[in-house]
């Protein structure tokens, strides 16, 4: 993913530094100071992860086996993961993790970059030095309410907010004392500053405007914000914030509120825990045995190994849910082989990406877990319905692959002896059965979806040490740590993005946009074409997650008005978005590819194409026939 990373900003610009012997002490302290920080928030969040765990197992322990069921586990839980959310936000902010869109920023020059990239911290202190008063009021209210199960006071669950922006708050100062170009950091800070004022002396002004404040704010701030670099969740935060300061009597405390209500759904607990079991099945070598058998299939045939990655990417998603750790797990292991067959770096990475969007849809993928979390979709019926819609893609890629691929030179390779293939199946068993016991398992009513991928990470655990003897104690924490980072990142921008929504909503944007979608002519069939195109678009510029958490509970009544099946409608949009996602220049999703298959982003622009074109093909056909999605439910 894209991420902030504030580096030296007179080194990157090919400038002089104009640090002075005392002040390169100081830095030198300050580096201390960041060290320092990191041990104060990693250690922490690799406990919450491991404890988040182990709560949730023991909760279906006791529940299905022992047949007593712990009353506060979720309760536990749901303490726990608002602390994980605001921590790992910590984490992901002092590494420059946070997701933000590069794609203009990075075309300009050395020292405008350095620049912006400034600005991209300054304008993520404006937010947290606005909600850091409001976040800490929220928290003193929650000391009125007790929890019901552990009978505490809810403000030991709310004092994360205060104190993840408080933390995040001393990291982007630490971050601005590194930056060895002062005159940048005073610009950002005059910059931010200024509009700031300007805005507030417009205050009165803005609030005769009406709706047209929806425009400034919501498109105009934050595609300003979002296109010079700031994190997406912090542009969401800022346009909101201003928007109801500014424009409305509704007290802050209503946009910490909200941020809270919408990263607290204990559903959303799946996100973490699906991304770690993502690298866990990297590590432990389940992911490398899954596609080795595959490989014994078809790597005699025409693009035999491309067949492989699309397989590969499918079964893998199917376990982890995260997309940057099904490319992690698969490219390493395919892109050698495919390259000493001739294969061009760009064209791997082409199909890479284009695996990316295919299987946005394959459970348990973090978009379904989000979408049924802010739209109230059923996760059982998403996780049946995204099935077919992946293997629709896949068929679809495979078509460009033989066409791609039709006059390969196979004569030095070997085709694998039945012998061969047995092995690499009785090999790949166990890593094969794992996206069947966490469907059953579901199914069965033996775990809910947020608690199955606790089951997924015993079962890997299990099978790394005693199968594959392949488990890396070492790698342990900075999985943990990692796992927390794009945890925190995901989920502070669902909760800016809920806060977003809500003012939308109160403004009457939502009433406004389902008149205007519902007298679209055409009814259904123009209803999915204009979304498709939209949330190809907004795939692009917002990223996934943020899009779908924006949009989704508006659009999905409107769908429902028009007549087309929710999880239906599901499955186009997080199909339609998947595209923008991985489609170059702006799809964040295609340089994370680039950076994993290590291959420089201009060479997989032109092959991409094809692939998109058949991406949209297959994104088509599913909207035409709803029986791809729902004739399983």
């Amino acid at each position: 993913m894209a991420s902030v990373k504030i580096t030296e900003g007179a080194v990157a610009a090919g400038e002089e530094s104009i640090l002075s012997p005392a002040q390169r002490d100081d830095h030198s302290f300050l580096s201390r100071c960041d060290r320092f920080l990191g041990h104060l928030v990693e250690y922490p969040v690799a406990f919450l992860v491991v404890a988040e765990v182990v709560i949730l197992f023991a909760g279906i322990v006791a529940r299905y086996v022992l047949h007593r069921p712990l009353i506060w586990s979720d309760e536990l839980a749901s303490i726990l993961f608002l602390w994980l959310a605001m921590l790992g936000a910590v984490v992901a902010f002092r590494r420059g993790e946070h997701m933000r869109m590069t794609a203009l920023v990075g075309m300009m020059s050395p020292a405008r970059r350095a620049f912006f990239d400034v600005v991209a911290v300054v304008g993520a202190l404006a937010f947290l030095l606005f909600i850091i008063y409001p976040a800490y009021d929220y928290a003193h209210e929650e000391t009125y309410i007790t929890t019901p199960a552990l009978e505490i006071a809810n403000a030991w669950r709310a004092a994360a907010l205060p104190v993840g922006a408080a933390l995040m708050i001393v990291s982007s100062l630490i971050k601005l004392s590194q930056v060895s170009n002062l005159r940048n950091v005073i610009k950002a800070v005059v910059l931010i500053g200024a509009i700031a004022f300007i805005f507030w002396l417009l205050g009165p002004s803005l609030k005769t405007l009406g709706n047209i404040n929806l425009l400034i704010f919501f498109v105009g701030i934050v595609a300003a914000l979002v296109l010079s670099g700031v994190p997406i969740a912090f542009s969401f935060g800022l346009a909101t914030f201003g928007y109801l300061s500014l424009t409305t009597n509704v007290p802050m405390l209503v946009v910490v509120g909200r941020m809270d209500e919408g990263m607290s759904h204990l559903i959303l607990l799946a996100v973490p825990l699906f991304v770690f079991l993502g690298v866990l099945i990297e590590m432990t070598g389940m992911a490398r045995a899954m596609v080795q058998f595959l490989a014994s299939l078809l790597g005699h045939v025409r693009g035999g190994l491309s067949y492989v990655l699309i397989g590969a990417m499918y079964l893998v998603s199917g376990i982890s849910g995260a997309k940057a750790a099904d490319m992690a797990a698969v490219a390493p292991v395919l892109f050698p082989e495919m390259k000493a067959r001739g294969a061009k770096p760009g064209e791997l990475v082409a199909l890479l990406s284009a695996t990316g969007a295919q299987t946005e849809t394959v459970p348990p993928s973090l978009v379904l877990i989000t979408i049924g979390s802010v739209t109230g979709v059923s996760i059982a019926a998403l996780f049946t319905g995204g099935l077919l819609p992946g293997v629709v893609l896949a068929i679809m890629l495979c078509f460009v692959v033989r066409h791609r691929y039709r006059n390969e030179d196979l004569s030095h390779v070997t085709k694998a002896t039945g012998r061969q293939i047995g092995r690499a199946f009785l090999i790949a068993l166990p890593a094969l059965a794992l996206p069947f016991i966490i469907r059953a398992a579901v199914v069965e009513g033996v775990a809910t979806a947020t608690e199955v991928s606790t089951i997924g990470i015993v079962y890997a655990v299990f099978a790394g040490l005693l199968i594959y003897r392949q488990f890396d104690w070492k790698r342990l924490k900075p999985m943990l740590v990692d796992t927390a980072s794009l945890s925190g990142a995901i989920l502070l921008i669902i909760g800016a993005a809920t806060a977003m929504a809500w003012a939308l909503t109160q403004s009457g944007f939502s009433r406004d946009l389902a008149a205007v979608m519902s007298a679209l002519p055409g009814g259904p069939v123009t209803f999915l074409a204009v979304s498709i195109v939209a949330f190809i678009i907004l795939g692009s510029v917002l990223e996934g997650i943020p899009a779908i958490v924006l949009f989704g509970p508006l659009l999905f009544p409107i769908a429902q008005q028009v007549g087309v099946h929710e999880v239906h409608y599901a499955m186009v949009v997080i199909l339609a978005m998947g595209i923008g996602l991985f489609a170059p220049p702006f799809g964040v999703g295609y340089y994370a590819a680039c950076a994993i298959g290590r291959v420089n982003p201009d060479e997989g622009m032109r092959p991409i194409w094809g692939y998109l074109v058949a991406l949209i093909i297959g994104t088509i056909l599913v909207a035409a026939i709803p029986w791809i999605s729902t004739g399983f439910l």
